[in-house]
C-alpha cells in the first residue's frame, strides 16, 4: 500500500487549507474516480500536490496508521513516493523523519510499519538512483526495500538494472509493480533483469502458463489488489475487455496453480477500500475460506521482516 494513497477526503481537505487552497471532501471523492489507469495517475498527481513538508507527511502518517488499528493489522510495509517528493523538490530524509515520529504513539499500540522507499518509473533510471540514495542516507532499519511503480509502460526494464543493483548492494529488499496494465513480458524482465522477490500487482501473469509456473516454483509472490485492479481498468485490460467483474479476477487461478499470492489496498482511500474489504472481494473471486486463511499467512510469510 501506499502512504499518499490513504489521504481520506477530510485529510485531503485539512492539507489544502492549510496551504490556503479550499477544498471540501466533496470535490475530493469526485477526483477519486477514474475509470482506466492515467486517470489515477492524475488523481494521484493532484491529491499529493497538498503534501508539502514534513507536518504533512506526519499528519497522513498518523491518520493511516489509526486507519490499520481499527482494522486490527498488526504489520504493514508500506510505500512511500520518494520520487515524487524530489520532483516536488522536498528532502526526503525530513519528510521520513517526521513520519517515523507521527507512527511512533501508535507503534506502542500494537502496530508494526516499515517502509519501502518508492521511484517513479517515468521519472528514469537517473531519478530511481537518487531515491535509492536517499534510503541509504536514512540509515534506518525501518527502510525494507526499493521499489518502482508508475507507468510501467514507460522506459525499458533493463534501464533499471543498474539501480537494482545498487539496491541490493545496500542492502535493501527489491520489488517493482509490473503486470498492472503491461504484459506477462515486464513480470519477466523485473525476475530475470532486476532480480525482484516480489511483484506488484502481477496479474498479466494469467496470460502466460510457464510465467506462472515460474513464479509458483521460485516462490515470488504477487501483492494482489482486487479493487484497484478493478477501478483502474488493469484488469479489463489484462482480459482484453472494456469492463471486468471481481468474478472474474485471477487471484483463484494463481492459488490453485500454486502461485503465492498476498491480499493488498494498494491506495485504499483512492480506491474506495480497505484491508476487510479486499479480503471480502476474494471471496467474490473465488477464494475459499481455507485458501483465504493461507493468504493471511503468506502476508507474514514474504513479509521483509519476520513477525510472529
Amino acid at each position: 500500500m501506499h502512504l499518499e494513497g490513504s489521504i481520506r477526503p477530510a485529510i485531503a481537505s485539512a492539507l489544502a487549507a492549510r496551504h490556503g487552497v479550499k477544498l471540501t471532501e466533496e470535490e475530493v471523492q469526485r477526483r477519486y474516480a477514474y475509470t482506466n489507469f492515467a486517470g489515477f495517475l492524475d488523481a494521484f498527481k493532484w491529491v499529493t500536490s497538498f503534501v508539502r513538508d514534513p507536518k504533512d507527511f506526519a499528519l497522513i502518517a498518523a491518520d493511516l496508521a489509526e486507519q490499520l488499528l481499527e482494522q486490527k493489522v498488526v504489520y504493514a510495509e508500506v510505500t512511500l513516493s520518494v520520487g515524487v517528493m524530489f520532483l516536488r523538490q522536498q528532502q526526503p530524509e525530513a519528510n521520513f523523519a517526521a513520519i517515523l515520529k507521527a507512527v511512533e504513539p501508535f507503534e506502542k499500540r500494537g502496530l508494526r510499519l516499515n517502509w519501502i522507499f518508492d521511484a517513479v518509473r517515468q521519472f528514469g533510471a537517473e531519478a530511481a538512483m537518487r531515491v535509492v540514495q536517499s534510503a541509504r542516507r536514512c540509515a534506518s532499519r525501518r527502510i525494507v526495500a526499493f521499489g518502482i511503480g508508475g507507468d510501467e509502460l514507460s522506459f525499458a526494464t533493463k534501464e533499471f538494472r543498474g539501480v537494482y543493483e545498487r539496491a541490493e548492494e545496500y542492502g535493501f529488499h527489491r520489488l517493482i509493480h509490473a503486470g498492472e496494465i503491461g504484459g506477462p513480458e515486464k513480470i519477466r524482465e523485473a525476475i530475470e533483469i532486476l532480480g525482484v522477490e516480489r511483484i506488484g500487482h502481477g496479474i498479466a501473469a494469467i496470460r502466460d502458463v510457464e510465467l506462472m509456473e515460474t513464479l509458483a516454483e521460485r516462490k515470488i509472490p504477487l501483492e494482489i489488489c482486487p479493487a484497484s485492479n478493478l477501478r483502474t481498468g488493469a484488469l479489463g485490460v489484462q482480459l482484453g475487455k472494456d469492463s471486468a467483474t471481481m468474478e472474474e479476477h485471477p487471484l483463484a487461478e494463481f492459488v490453485r496453480r500454486g502461485v503465492a499470492v498476498t491480499i493488498s489496498t494498494d491506495d485504499p482511500a483512492m480506491f474506495h477500500t480497505s484491508l476487510e474489504e479486499e479480503y471480502r472481494n476474494a471471496w467474490s473471486a473465488g477464494l475459499t475460506e481455507e485458501q483465504i486463511t493461507g493468504v493471511v499467512k503468506n502476508g507474514f510469510r514474504f513479509a521483509f521482516e519476520k513477525v510472529r
